[in-house]
């Protein structure tokens, strides 16, 4: 089946459609990330966005239930030049075509991926639409395009939260845990964490576990009251799609978690929300962090790690109070990448520790979270 993708500033790419049929629209970004083609598709940050994948085969492994980060498919769309006809790996239950059928998304193949990232990357991210089967005029998609809403100023977290609170209970294997505690002779009992559900990626609710903490998570509404009746020994704020400085509801509930002294932890979304609830800013980047090979230095140890990130907004570096310290940056753009209060067990990073697949650079994160955790309950 014939599909086409057209993009606001009057783009059009001719292509064949490899997924359900019917429409698809949103902001169209890039990822830049070799593996991991189904933790991006079920990953809540993407509502909203037709993902780009820039590496030219996609699907070559198949689909594994093992691999999602949350129950379906999170993505408007799909973008890639090549698509893979077997799936060739033990662990894979399907092809991707089939799964993206299953699961109605619409996407697109045999278009030159690397011209349309340089489009983005030119121009930036933009809204866009695929059409497939009997497709409209050019003209009438790029009208369809310049019609949808942009991601400043939307709230999406309210599409992709949980709708009740609940416990997570799928562990990462006793090893982890067992070694985990051999380095913690103290510890007596597992730690309570408050998770806040932005769009949460499950690998971050796995890292917790393995680092020795039971993981109650709540919807993105709930108050802070409910979450600290509770008595958690800290509280997690997580990663999602839109617009971070409209979640007025998020950064006055984080407001109070910070107030409380219980320790703090914030990835993505849950960094921006936390930087804007210490006071800074936020602003829209061009083209976004979107990928698995992203350079970031750690400003105390002077480390590099190569993280895994996806966001299309970022911190405002003159925005920041002088009780917040800048603590990690990213080293393509200077961009921030992790902040912490000078006097509170609060800090966040942009990027993505959890990392699924991978890297694994930065899962001492999780750590550093505990050690926090383990400090505030001592000074109780």
């Amino acid at each position: 089946m014939d599909a086409v993708l057209a993009l606001e500033n009057g783009r059009v790419f001719r292509g064949r459609s490899v997924g359900a049929a019917g429409d698809a629209a949103g902001e169209v970004v890039f990822n830049t990330s070799l593996t991991g083609y189904q933790e991006v598709l079920t990953d809540p940050s993407y509502s909203g966005q037709i993902v780009t994948m820039t590496c030219p085969e996609i699907g070559n492994y198949g689909v594994s239930g093992e691999d999602v980060e949350s129950r379906t498919p999170q993505v408007a769309g799909f973008i890639i030049r090549s698509e893979s006809p077997m799936a060739s790996n033990w662990r894979s239950e399907g092809t991707l075509r089939d799964y993206l059928v299953r699961h109605h998304i619409v996407a697109i193949a045999d278009i030159d991926t690397r011209a349309l990232t340089r489009v983005l990357r030119t121009a930036g991210v933009m809204r866009g639409v695929i059409a497939t089967g009997t497709i409209p005029s050019h003209e009438a998609l790029v009208a369809r395009a310049r019609a949808i809403p942009s991601m400043e100023g939307s709230d999406l977290v309210k599409d992709v939260t949980c709708k009740t609170a609940f416990d997570w209970s799928e562990t990462d294997g006793e090893t982890d845990f067992d070694e985990f505690v051999s380095m913690k002779p103290d510890r007596k009992t597992r730690l309570k964490v408050a998770a806040y559900d932005f769009g949460m990626k499950w690998n971050i609710l796995r890292r917790l576990t393995a680092h020795g903490c039971d993981v109650r998570v709540f919807p993105a509404t709930a108050p802070a009251s409910e979450l600290l009746a509770t008595k958690p020994d800290g509280v997690f704020l997580s990663n999602g799609p839109g617009d971070p400085a409209v979640l007025d509801y998020a950064i006055n509930n984080t407001k109070t978690l910070v107030d409380s002294g219980v320790p703090v932890f914030g990835i993505c979304l849950g960094h921006q929300i936390l930087g804007l609830a210490l006071g800074a800013k936020t602003y829209k980047l061009k083209f976004g962090h979107r990928g698995g090979n992203h350079p970031v230095k750690d400003l105390a140890s002077g480390k590099i790690e190569i993280t895994s990130q996806n966001h299309g907004f970022a911190i405002d570096p003159s925005s920041i109070p002088d009780d917040v310290q800048v603590t990690h940056l990213n080293l393509y753009d200077g961009t921030i990448e992790g902040l912490k209060h000078v006097s509170k067990p609060v800090f966040c990073v942009q990027y993505h520790p959890e990392a699924a697949p991978g890297p694994h650079d930065a899962d001492y994160l999780f750590a550093q979270f505990v050690d926090a955790m383990d400090k505030n309950d001592k000074k109780a």
